[in-house]
């Protein structure tokens, strides 16, 4: 596209239609991947009940939200700091 002065690779990934969970087998075998499933088994009803003590019933949105990732320079290893931030939807009532 000469307009933005981009190339086709680009234009093909910017065109691509995401598949929410279709990328990943379950559980994920990288060992990335894998730990955040895995605090999601651990810790994920536990954050679930804070979430709902702090806010009251509701979900937090995976569209309306930000992420942020900083590396943590600490003398017994460095640590990764993993924010996520979305909004809160309380459940609708009927």
């Amino acid at each position: 596209m000469a307009l933005l002065d981009i190339g086709d690779e680009v234009i093909e990934a910017l065109t691509n239609v995401p598949y929410r969970g279709t990328t990943v087998s379950m559980p994920p075998t990288d060992p990335l991947l894998y730990r955040f499933y895995e605090i999601l088994l651990v810790y994920g009803p536990t954050i679930k009940d804070l979430i709902h003590e702090k806010f009251w019933d509701g979900i937090m949105s995976a569209i309306d939200y930000e992420m942020d990732i900083k590396r943590l320079e600490v003398p017994k290893g460095d640590r990764v700091l993993v924010t996520l931030n979305g909004k809160f939807l309380p459940y609708k009532k009927w």
